[in-house]
């Protein structure tokens, strides 16, 4: 039984276009093509998180950043490394997310775009994953449990787990 979806921010949800300073601060911001109407799908079904290493942005700095392109309300809260203390894949930030939450680990599913952080991370804890693979070629990730290509693809991915 899924319990709660956790999203990578940075080319999961929004674009990074690696400018300097916080994302909330960056004169463009935009989602990432689909992400937008999988959330607006899966939040009417699912608790949906931030789970992000976001570089200098604590859990406020994100939430403005989402705000820029109206996601934050499809959010029931923000986990941000600079918050918790630890960074993805380090077993010790989902363990925080998971006792925050109170919900088990096999109950979470994981969504990003970087294999190593955020699926190889959160699959060594017993997450379920999604790996958005932006560059689809030959495939080899062998602690996803799920891969799409497009964010369009993530509410089929989801039900299929």
């Amino acid at each position: 039984m899924i319990r709660a979806l956790l999203f990578d921010w940075g080319n999961t949800i929004m674009v990074d276009f690696c400018l300097p300073g916080p994302m909330y601060e960056w004169a463009k911001v935009e989602w990432v093509p689909g992400a937008e109407e999988s959330l607006k799908e899966l939040s009417s079904a699912y608790p949906c998180y931030v789970a992000t290493n976001a570089g200098q942005s604590d859990a406020c700095a994100v939430r403005q950043g989402l705000s820029r392109v109206g996601a934050e309300k499809y959010f029931s809260g923000i986990f941000a490394s600079t918050d918790l203390g630890h960074e993805k894949p380090s077993p010790d930030f989902f363990q925080e997310i998971s006792s925050s939450l109170n919900i088990p680990f096999e109950e979470l599913v994981m969504i990003g775009d970087n294999y190593i952080k955020d699926i190889e991370g959160a699959g060594k804890c017993g997450i379920k994953t999604v790996f958005l693979n932006h560059k689809p070629g030959p495939e080899n990730f062998p602690m996803a449990d799920a891969i799409i290509h497009s964010m369009q693809e993530l509410p089929f991915a989801i039900q299929k787990l």
